[in-house]
């Protein structure tokens, strides 16, 4: 069994349109969400989503990928040495 890392993605939208795609796939994986925060940059026509984690490395990496891969958005992982 793979230990849990503590992470944080860092999701730039740029794509409004794909917000519930995001919000599913949180919603899939919302066993492993520690919390987030949206914030919509309307001056830049962006929003900025961090969303905290406990969780193994597969799943964070997996989560981000899924995330990544929606037209319109970037998202990275930072994860906690443990």
């Amino acid at each position: 069994m793979q230990e849990n890392r503590l992470a944080v993605i860092s999701i730039i939208v740029e794509n409004r349109e794909v917000s519930p795609q995001i919000n599913a796939l949180l919603s899939e994986f919302g066993e492993y969400v520690l919390g987030r925060m949206g914030i919509p940059y309307k001056e830049k026509g962006v929003s900025v989503i961090s969303i905290a984690l406990d969780a193994p490395t597969e799943v964070i990496n997996k989560l981000t990928g899924k995330i990544g891969m929606l037209g319109g958005v970037t998202a990275k992982t930072l994860m906690h040495r443990q």
